[in-house]
């Protein structure tokens, strides 16, 4: 599976709620960063679910389909996407 995130201001990227739920990462939790021919970013502690994380993520695009697409959504019309904010200024 390959995902496709951006990158903020000061470097940081965000793993969609999704991801973080169908791989057990909580807030605080520690994250193994191996630099080879890419970037691999994994849980310290926990082991993925792949089929957990398939199954979350189908339902996470489900979920975006149902949203009208336009240039500028209405106030709460993506509460249900879990977006969440890129930064604290």
């Amino acid at each position: 599976m390959t995902l496709r995130l951006k990158v903020g201001r000061k470097g940081y990227i965000i793993l969609p709620k999704a991801i973080r739920e169908a791989v057990g990462i909580d807030e605080g939790d520690e994250v193994i960063v191996e630099v080879r021919d890419g970037i691999i970013l994994r849980p310290a502690k926990r082991r993925v679910d792949v089929e957990k994380l398939r199954d979350s993520l189908r339902r996470h695009v489900e979920v975006l389909k149902n949203i009208p697409s336009r240039v500028e959504p209405k106030p709460g019309e993506l509460a249900r996407a879990y977006l969440e904010e890129e930064f604290e200024q």
